[in-house]
């Protein structure tokens, strides 16, 4: 075979090429900029994720009724009146019964008195209803069971209906 100058001149610099090159000062630079790059990105992701995570969860709050206990006195009190929460889609548990104040060993502050004696008694908290407005009532709540160390149902309620 026959090789002229310029092609072995060539091949020998292919040769030299190395495959690996060891970072200097000058590439160090451009990584430092790289970084700040990924830094500010991944901030900018955080941001985005609590602010959208924000806006859903305001969204998904249930609308209060109109006749929410906020402007209600005891003595407007109606039967087949419902106040709360319209969405009972959080609050899937129901009881009946005649409001009383007073819970058991701490649980609850309010119960609701039912046919079957104590042991059916139901323990009542809400931070949606103020319940205090229908003691002595017959009526109808929706609300979420939570457990309970001492009574035997405990729920967080979030709609009431007078009988």
């Amino acid at each position: 075979m026959c090789f002229t100058r310029e092609y072995i001149a060539m091949e020998k610099k292919t040769e030299d090429q190395k495959l690996m090159h060891s970072f200097s000062g000058k590439d160090r630079s451009s990584s430092k900029g790289l970084s700040m790059q990924v830094v500010v990105a991944f901030l900018v992701m955080i941001l985005l994720g609590v602010g959208s995570g924000y806006a859903l969860a305001a969204k998904n709050n249930p609308p209060v009724t109109a006749a929410s206990t906020n402007n209600v006195s005891k003595s407007s009190i109606q039967s087949g009146q419902s106040y709360g929460v319209s969405d009972t889609s959080t609050y899937k548990d129901t009881a009946e019964g005649t409001l009383q104040a007073g819970g058991i060993d701490g649980e609850g502050q309010y119960h609701l008195v039912r046919s079957g004696g104590p042991s059916q008694d139901v323990y009542l908290t809400s931070s949606v209803v103020d319940l205090s407005l229908f003691v002595g009532h017959k009526i109808k709540v929706w609300g979420a069971t939570q457990t309970a160390q001492h009574a035997g149902w405990l729920m967080d309620v979030g709609k009431v209906q007078v009988e």
